[in-house]
């Protein structure tokens, strides 16, 4: 039977809701009800964790493939997914997992934290990464991994839309040397329309992870023709990382490929990844490079 574990991050409301404060939607979850990001559950006026410790993606990847390429570069990071995320984005490329959703009565496989790293020591891996869905969503066992992994000498790397609360970011982002947050577009109307989110949260969880605590920070932007590749808005994301970030923080401009409800743009030619790559180069980007490409 599948096994619910003792939520973190949220609070008490009337009527038995449970208000979740892990990311920035703070969903108000009635009893017997789940969030926006299906992975927690109101059990009797307690909220639960659907996820913890019941990963349904597990692999060895390059670590080149996070896409890190400042952080331990010849590594290889085991790689480690569930299901659920805190975004909609109708163009999502991994939605076999980001909208898929735990149900109590499937069996998984469990792995407690401690059986986890026993696996990726095994396997010869130097890092763990959390990945191909949202990592916010299982908070709870992204931490406990993260302090085990740790104990026991592997690096940590987070794969992340970057959509948290400061509560949560404070207790997460120091268990990690490394991050990728893929900054979607830069303008809240992309936000709004194409990821059912804001930008402004993923702005401030950047700069918390770079100039508070000081990890590891790469940021990807995959380039939607129409959408999200104007000059006006890439030169807003480059003003942005130059003036918070450092103008040495790797970019990654990656291929689009049409994908779960999103179809009304090609995909992105090789042609304009090689101009905006050569843009922010003569903007004085020292670390830009190409993804996703077919």
């Amino acid at each position: 039977m599948h096994q619910l574990f003792p939520a973190d991050w949220w609070q008490s409301e009337a009527d038995g809701k449970c208000r979740c404060n892990i990311c920035p939607r703070h969903c108000l979850i009635p009893k017997d009800g789940t969030g926006f990001c299906k992975s927690r559950i109101n059990h009797d006026g307690k909220l639960y964790s659907m996820a913890y410790g019941y990963p349904t993606a597990l692999q060895v990847d390059t670590i080149e493939k996070k896409p890190l390429r400042h952080f331990r570069p010849g590594t290889h990071a085991f790689s480690v997914g569930g299901f659920g995320c805190n975004f909609y984005c109708v163009f999502c490329q991994n939605n076999h997992l980001s909208r898929a959703e735990y149900r109590e009565r499937m069996h998984y496989r469990y792995y407690s934290p401690e059986a986890l790293i026993d696996l990726i020591l095994s396997q010869g891996s130097e890092c763990v990464a959390f990945t191909y869905n949202e990592p916010a969503t299982w908070s709870e066992y992204v931490r406990d991994c993260a302090i085990e992994a740790r104990k026991r000498g592997l690096s940590t790397i987070l794969v992340t839309n970057g959509y948290y609360t400061l509560e949560t970011a404070k207790d997460i982002f120091p268990l990690f040397d490394a991050a990728n947050v893929d900054v979607k577009g830069f303008s809240e109307g992309f936000y709004s329309e194409m990821c059912k989110a804001r930008l402004e949260p993923v702005k401030a969880s950047c700069e918390y992870f770079k100039n508070v605590c000081h990890g590891h920070l790469e940021l990807t932007n995959l380039v939607i023709p129409g959408k999200n590749d104007s000059l006006e808005m890439v030169d807003a994301f480059l003003d942005w990382v130059e003036s918070k970030l450092g103008i040495d923080t790797p970019v990654h401009f990656t291929a689009y490929h049409p994908a779960f409800e999103y179809h009304d743009s090609p995909k992105t030619p090789r042609s304009l990844l090689d101009s905006l790559q050569e843009h922010a180069k003569q903007r004085g980007f020292p670390n830009v490079y190409l993804g996703n490409i077919c």
